[in-house]
């Protein structure tokens, strides 16, 4: 392997990792304000939210199909349904919605 490569590999290591561990040591034994909890605690959900919402709109040609999917899977996961019920609800109403349409 050339040692530029080998170099790259390593420099990129360093970068990911610094950012995952600066945190656990700065903040080691500390407890953060309860808003800034709330706050990291919906990050996760946001972030989802940032990601999925394009593919909803861009899914097909038609908007529809995206809109019935998303549709489907929020009817779901509001009535309290388990992931994995969500996500094969979601693949079924939709795979009856291409055979039908």
């Amino acid at each position: 392997m050339d040692s530029k490569i080998f170099l790259l590999i390593i420099g990129m290591g360093i970068v990911t990792y610094i950012p995952r561990m600066l945190p656990f040591f700065l903040f080691h034994g500390k407890e953060l304000p309860p808003f800034l909890q709330g706050i990291l605690k919906n990050v996760p959900y946001a972030t989802l939210g940032a990601l999925i919402f394009p593919g909803i709109l861009f899914i097909q040609e038609d908007i529809t199909y995206g809109l019935v999917g998303a549709v489907s899977a929020f009817i779901l996961a509001f009535s309290g349904a388990n992931i994995f019920i969500v996500i094969l609800g979601a693949i079924a109403v939709l795979t009856g919605y291409s055979y039908f349409f």
